[in-house]
């Protein structure tokens, strides 16, 4: 017989770590595990130590966060350890960001933690002290797929506005089979009911925002500490070929940025495109963003079989292309030449570096096949050919992707 987590046995023959960021989300999951009869441990994460950010409201796994999160696990009296993985945070999560972003890409931090610091390192240290499951605080679901092997499967949550499957897509089958969500099937309104209920001091604690080791939401400020060189300066070239001014270093942007571009053309431009090697900005009008496919790579798949089985002839799903964006049918190819996902319509603002995610359908509990990160984007044809033209102009005359 299995308990309210899918596991065997009774709930307190079960011993469940819970990942306690010290935001309400992560602390209602320990507290309704203990109350359910669960051994429950608390662990929280040290990642970083940036004066400002420690103090900073929207910030997580920081010293007050920390500070939290102790304090819940006395209130409803659980042992609670913190790691330091200031270093490995460091390794697998902060320098790849500034190095992608040096490259000219968009990218996605938390979905680096999740797939590394997260479910991979806390995971293991979970299985180490004898753990049934690592609990998160995430809005998303799973349950199982296959009775026959208890494989899992990954599904949208109840409360559509704070779905987090976009940043969990790269979880792994083995870890998603150890992975528990508590929280899937709740309203955000109803977990800060059941903070209030329980007696926890975070109950009306702001949720966290932007990027976690960023201070002041200013990613340039960062990414030009840890990459000295990165704020090289450059010209701003419109995609008919026009020089319009110059930058002072393209990790200022982001394609789809409107915004702060810092010219004026008398006529509506966007970034279009980020040149790594020539530090050109590309701009133009916004049809020049209308994305039909992105060519994808480091792909998890998380559907039943392999996924050239399944999509090696197409396969229809709903794809998100943004973390902000609702899915939007699509037609997942996977052959030999790769992965690629061809968009039913157009989306603006897809940029390298960012995650493609595939999912079932489009409803409430749909399920999440996987997804993978963009490597390049395809354009319309117009768009395309001057992109292609630039790159001929461009010294060494390089693939615009």
């Amino acid at each position: 017989m299995l308990n309210t987590l899918d596991l065997p046995g009774r709930p307190e023959d079960n011993r469940i770590v819970v990942a306690m960021s010290g935001g309400v989300d992560s602390s209602v999951v320990a507290g309704l595990l203990k109350a359910e009869g669960y051994d429950v441990v608390g662990m929280t994460l040290q990642l970083y130590d940036h004066g400002e950010v420690n103090h900073r409201k929207g910030a997580c796994c920081a010293g007050q966060d920390i500070h939290d999160a102790r304090r819940v696990a006395e209130t409803i009296g659980i042992p609670h350890y913190v790691l330091d993985y200031e270093s490995r945070f460091r390794e697998a999560v902060i320098d790849p960001f500034a190095q992608s972003y040096v490259a000219g890409e968009t990218p996605i931090p938390c979905v680096a933690c999740n797939q590394t610091v997260k479910f991979a390192d806390l995971l293991e240290t979970a299985k180490t002290l004898g753990a049934a499951a690592l609990a998160t605080g995430h809005y998303v679901r799973s349950h199982i797929v296959d009775e026959e092997t208890g494989r899992r499967g990954l599904f949208r949550p109840v409360d559509d506005s704070r779905d987090q499957s976009y940043f969990l897509f790269a979880t792994t089958p083995a870890q998603l089979d150890f992975l528990r969500f508590p929280l899937g099937g709740l309203p955000k309104s109803r977990t800060r009911e059941i903070a209030r209920e329980l007696g926890l001091s975070v109950a009306e604690k702001s949720d966290s925002q932007d990027i976690c080791f960023v201070p002041k939401g200013k990613y340039s400020d960062v990414i030009a500490k840890l990459q000295p060189d990165a704020a090289d300066p450059g010209e701003i070239v419109h995609i008919d070929g026009r020089v319009l001014g110059h930058h002072e270093g393209i990790i200022h942007y982001t394609i789809g940025q409107r915004r702060g571009i810092g010219i004026a053309a008398g006529e509506p431009i966007y970034v279009v495109h980020l040149d790594s090697e020539t530090k050109r900005v590309i701009v133009g009008p916004r049809e020049a963003l209308a994305t039909r496919r992105v060519h994808l790579r480091d792909v998890n798949w998380l559907g039943d079989g392999r996924i050239e089985a399944a999509a090696g002839g197409g396969l229809d799903i709903f794809a998100k292309v943004r973390s902000t964006r609702p899915p939007v049918s699509a037609r997942l190819i996977a052959d030999e030449a790769g992965v690629h996902v061809d968009l039913t319509g157009e989306e603006s603002g897809v940029a390298p570096g960012q995650a493609c995610v595939f999912y079932e359908d489009e409803g409430e509990g749909a399920r999440i096949l996987g997804g993978g990160f963009i490597a390049r984007t395809e354009r319309s044809e117009a768009a395309e050919a001057s992109l292609r033209k630039l790159a001929a102009q461009s010294p060494g005359g390089h693939a615009i992707a």
